[in-house]
C-alpha cells in the first residue's frame, strides 16, 4: 500500500512582509537605509531639524513609490501601445504541413 504524504501549496508563492511582496521588500529596506543616511548627512552638515524633515520626506517617499509599483505587478511587464503588422512570408507558406528529409 502506497504512503499518502500531503504536498506543502505555498512553496512558490513570493516572499510577504507587511503588504511588501519578493523583491520589494529589499526595495523597501533600500528606501529605509537611504533615508537614513541622507538624514544624518543632512543632520551632521547643515540643521538636526532639516534633517529630520529630510529623513522622514525620503522614507514616506520612498514607501509610497514602492507601494504604488508594486500594484503594477511583481514582474516587469513591456506594455507595447500601437499597430503592429507582421509580414507574411508566402515562399515558407507553400512548404507548410510537408516532411522534408534531412
Amino acid at each position: 500500500m502506497a504512503r499518502q504524504f500531503q504536498v506543502y501549496k505555498g512553496l512558490q508563492r513570493p516572499l510577504v512582509y507587511r503588504g511588501f511582496k519578493g523583491k520589494y521588500i529589499y526595495w523597501g529596506v533600500g528606501s529605509l537605509l537611504a533615508g537614513l543616511v541622507l538624514g544624518a548627512l543632512t543632520m551632521a552638515l547643515v540643521n538636526m531639524w532639516l534633517g529630520l524633515i529630510v529623513l522622514i520626506a525620503a522614507v514616506a517617499g520612498g514607501l509610497v513609490f514602492i507601494a504604488a509599483k508594486q500594484k503594477q505587478g511583481l514582474h516587469i511587464k513591456a506594455r507595447p501601445t500601437g499597430i503592429f503588422i507582421h509580414q507574411v512570408n508566402f515562399k515558407n507558406l507553400s512548404r507548410y504541413g510537408r516532411k522534408t528529409s534531412l
